[in-house]
């Protein structure tokens, strides 16, 4: 009976160590991560973007400046959310090729920007993006 006795607190003391030493080394672990994961606020836009099935990271594929690029799709992202949560809530078709803002797509637009048509382009991809969101209610 004290042989069983014996093994029993054996086993709970190494099992006791082994968890002490488990939750001593993963904080340790956590703190070397080099992939952005701890990023907070990133983390949390990728997963959502993701999630709506968009990557905003490849949005420079047609040039120009970031100012142009950021200027058109931020501009462009507001009043497409605007309509569409607007559209969503008086019970209407989604549908943003017909509002007079997409087919303009020159709000906010300065000339010290760059080529109009190109931040057009992007003005309407963010246009697009906004709209979906805000039919959907995000």
């Amino acid at each position: 009976m004290k042989t069983g006795n014996f093994k029993q607190k054996l086993g709970g003391a190494i099992l006791g160590i082994s968890i002490l030493f488990g939750v001593g080394v993963m904080p340790t672990q956590a703190q070397f991560r080099t992939d952005g994961y701890y990023g907070g606020q990133d983390r949390d836009r990728d997963r959502g973007e993701r999630r709506r099935g968009r990557d905003w990271r490849r949005n420079d594929r047609w040039g120009g400046s970031y100012e142009l690029r950021q200027t058109a799709l931020n501009a462009g992202y507001n009043e497409g959310i605007k309509e569409g949560r607007k559209d969503r809530s008086k019970g209407r078709r989604f549908s943003f090729y017909d509002k007079s803002e997409f087919q303009k797509a020159t709000k906010d637009y300065n000339s010290r920007l760059g080529d109009r048509e190109l931040y057009r382009r992007y003005f309407q991809q963010g246009y697009e993006n906004g709209y979906t969101d805000g039919y959907r209610g995000y």
